[in-house]
């Protein structure tokens, strides 16, 4: 298959070119109009597709609700936003509840399934700090333990890829330590640590921070905590919820100004809320959870978030448009960017020979018109 456009993102920049795909992979890109297209699209806008490594569910399923049609229906439901590829996160729980959310995503993995790329999990939780529990069910909070995060990685099938976790709370980090000795992602969240105390963690292993200035202490200009930790340490990664609701646009454009284009990630943190009507509430862990006309999704009967609704593709367009983002800065956050912290970006996150053709396809004003997860259209 061959499509073409005159603005298709290639080396950070629009290019007229085709993209020659073949059993899901770039083949060959050439030169605009060098051969014969299956689809021409003309001046629309060619990216690379969307990958949220933090994200709990959508259209009434959540990770740890362990129901499998489910699960089916929100990997088929996140292309039409431009999602190629999702991280399933879990909320604190206890073991009776996590093993089966993992078992359940492992079989839907096993068996086949259409939709976005499960490409691991993010475990949030049960290690956290109750005073920065946030929208995370506090009782069942657990001190981070070996033992018990090898029984949840076995009943995975080795899937998790990201833990969320209070490092502070880690004695010796030694859970810390051996996540990152085995290539697993650890991040800063949910969190009470101080700047000195993220500042060993990140020397023992974490290299990433969890929605920054949520569930993180604060920054003060004498004290800059974890959130200044995020922006401080230049080679850390850092996750941001972009709906404007959890962080306003101006914090937004200084996030990204500080993290550059290299190391700021676009999270939707969404809950199962997200696709249902405004005023629809929900389980979301132990917590009652309502949507709102804004988008927000805050615990029943107070201000507090819980999560999101948001959409990845709202969330670029609102960095780019209302935040005054730089393009490029904000397509890497939701690209080349999770992959590279993932360690997949030797075949996600750009449009490139040899990588998966995962792509979206999109119109000035952000509506997608295509969405393609390897070659094959998805929404």
């Amino acid at each position: 298959m061959i499509i073409q456009s005159k603005r298709i993102w290639i080396n950070g920049r629009f290019s007229e070119a085709q993209l020659e795909i073949e059993k899901g992979i770039i083949t060959r890109i050439l030169e605009y109009g060098r051969k014969r297209t299956d689809k021409d699209y003309g001046n629309l806008r060619i990216v690379p597709g969307f990958i949220d490594i933090h994200t709990h569910g959508a259209y009434g399923f959540e990770t740890n609700s362990a129901d499998e049609e489910g699960l089916r229906r929100w990997l088929r439901g996140v292309p039409k936003e431009g999602v190629t590829s999702i991280l399933p996160a879990t909320v604190t729980d206890q073991e009776e509840v996590l093993l089966p959310a993992l078992r359940n995503i492992r079989k839907v993995v096993e068996t086949g399934y259409e939709g976005a790329d499960i490409l691991g999990i993010h475990l949030e939780g049960p290690y956290i700090s109750k005073a920065y529990a946030g929208g995370q069910p506090d009782t069942h909070i657990a001190k981070p333990d070996i033992a018990q995060f090898d029984r949840l990685q076995k009943e995975a099938g080795n899937r998790i890829k990201i833990i969320t976790m209070a490092t502070e709370e880690d004695p010796d980090f030694a859970l810390t330590r051996y996540c990152h000795k085995q290539g697993i992602v650890v991040s800063i969240g949910h969190s009470a640590a101080d700047f000195r105390q993220c500042e060993l963690a990140l020397a023992n292993g974490a290299t990433s921070m969890t929605h920054v200035f949520n569930a993180l202490t604060p920054i003060h200009h004498r004290k800059l905590g974890g959130s200044g930790a995020a922006l401080r340490y230049q080679d850390v990664y850092g996750e941001i919820i972009c709906d404007g609701n959890h962080v306003s646009v101006d914090t937004l454009q200084y996030f990204f100004r500080l993290k550059g284009s290299c190391r700021g990630i676009m999270i939707t943190d969404s809950l199962a809320l997200k696709g249902l009507p405004v005023g629809t509430c929900a389980k979301s862990g132990s917590y009652d959870v309502k949507l709102h006309a804004d988008g927000s999704a805050r615990i029943k009967g107070t201000q507090a978030f819980a999560g999101s609704t948001l959409r990845m593709i709202d969330g670029l367009k609102l960095l780019v448009e209302k935040a005054m983002v730089p393009f490029e800065t904000a397509l890497n956050s939701c690209t080349i960017n999770p992959a590279r912290l993932l360690r997949e970006d030797n075949h996600l996150g750009r449009l490139m020979v040899n990588y998966d053709a995962d792509l979206v396809v999109l119109h000035d004003d952000y509506t997608i018109a295509m969405t393609y997860i390897k070659g094959m259209e998805a929404f």
